[in-house]
């Protein structure tokens, strides 16, 4: 029988692009019912981001939005907005990450919806938070990438800032929606009433510098761009071999002194430059140089082999494809294929009892649920 633990949760989804849909997302995967409302002009805008194109929808839609039913509904019309009033009454939460303050001019703000359906979970991503000089400033991802300061701390050493290569902000605010959503669903279980949760992309981009805080606030010192490195482990970045870069990642002494022997260079372990983890950062200088003409000896195969009998950590650093076509890939199921479409997606990064929740059907057409889920007579 197929695992889906949220099967029999009820879930609106009023959001488009991809932080707010990425949350429902989450939540239709591990099976809850999710009904995307869209504007009756277009959709979501997401639909249209491309070329490429399959179905006539883009690769980013088909990703963040299948196994939901969609629906066309114009809040700007009295009567939509008082069906959905009443529709929710039956729903267990709402996701929503539109321009800050709409639906609360629409009559559909979390403190009218609540007093109306108190156990209703209401969740909003937002682009800076709720408070502040900025909140109701909207935005996208590249943006806060740059303000949240994660492309200060992207690239390397003595080059310019770069964006991430994946949509970090958009996919981890989607995340902290969707768990958020879950701590609510659990506390409601206790106390009979639902609650408000708030997100923001910048509040997961300052999140995802918290190693960085932490050290800032121990040394005084901010975060400098390492290419491959880190700022605490030595030796802990890419090198270059014959034909392609591999990571090392010998993150403690004893790590250390298996890469030396492994190297040919056993004596590294005792050298007073290079004993410990401190002193390797203070002489990280001498060090990585002399490691990088002997990774330039081997081919990656060559390096990743040796290293791993030796039992020190590393990987080669993929390409797109090599990392699809690695077997290791295959084996953990993630690439799942979408019912009734020439199409493949990744799923979600969890099993239970050992099944990955599965793709239960293909992202919907605008509005093709309308009849399904509204009826003949809808306003």
């Amino acid at each position: 029988m197929t695992r889906l633990p949220l099967a029999g949760v009820k879930v609106v989804e009023i959001a488009q692009n991809l932080a707010g849909p990425f949350a429902g997302e989450i939540l239709a995967r591990l099976g809850a019912d999710v009904v995307k409302l869209e504007r009756p002009e277009g959709g979501d805008d997401a639909r249209g981001w491309g070329p490429p194109f399959l179905d006539d929808l883009s690769p980013v839609f088909h990703a963040a939005n299948a196994s939901k039913r969609s629906i066309t509904l114009d809040l700007r019309d009295s009567a939509a907005v008082a069906w959905l009033i009443e529709y929710l009454e039956g729903v267990d939460v709402l996701v929503q990450n539109l321009r800050p303050g709409v639906l609360e001019e629409l009559g559909l703000g979390p403190e009218t919806l609540l007093s109306l359906h108190p156990r209703l979970v209401y969740c909003s991503l937002g682009t800076f938070g709720r408070s502040g000089p900025l909140r109701l400033r909207p935005g996208y991802e590249p943006m806060v990438q740059a303000f949240a300061g994660l492309m200060m701390v992207n690239g390397e050493e003595g080059g310019p800032p770069m964006r991430m290569g994946t949509s970090v902000l958009d996919s981890g605010t989607g995340m902290w929606a969707a768990l958020g959503v879950l701590a609510a669903l659990v506390e409601r279980q206790r106390t009979g009433r639902g609650s408000v949760v708030d997100t923001s992309l910048f509040e997961t981009g300052l999140a995802w510098l918290a190693n960085h805080f932490a050290s800032y606030r121990i040394t005084g010192t901010p975060p400098v761009r390492h290419r491959t490195g880190s700022t605490r482990l030595v030796v802990f970045e890419g090198f270059e071999t014959k034909n392609g870069p591999v990571i090392i990642a010998a993150a403690n002494d004893r790590l250390f002194a298996k890469l030396a022997v492994a190297l040919g260079r056993p004596e590294w372990a005792a050298d007073p430059r290079f004993a410990t983890n401190a002193l390797r950062q203070k002489h990280k200088t001498a060090l990585v140089p002399e490691i990088q003409k002997i990774m330039l000896t081997r081919t990656k195969g060559e390096w990743v082999d040796l290293l791993d009998a030796a039992g020190v950590p590393c990987a080669p650093i993929h390409t797109f494809l090599e990392v699809l076509a690695h077997p290791q890939t295959a084996a953990t199921g993630m690439i799942q294929k979408v019912p009734g479409l020439d199409l493949e997606l990744m799923g979600l990064p969890v099993a239970f009892d050992g099944e990955r929740p599965p793709l239960r059907r293909r992202a919907p057409r605008l509005g093709e649920h309308d009849r399904e889920i509204r009826g003949g007579g809808r306003p």
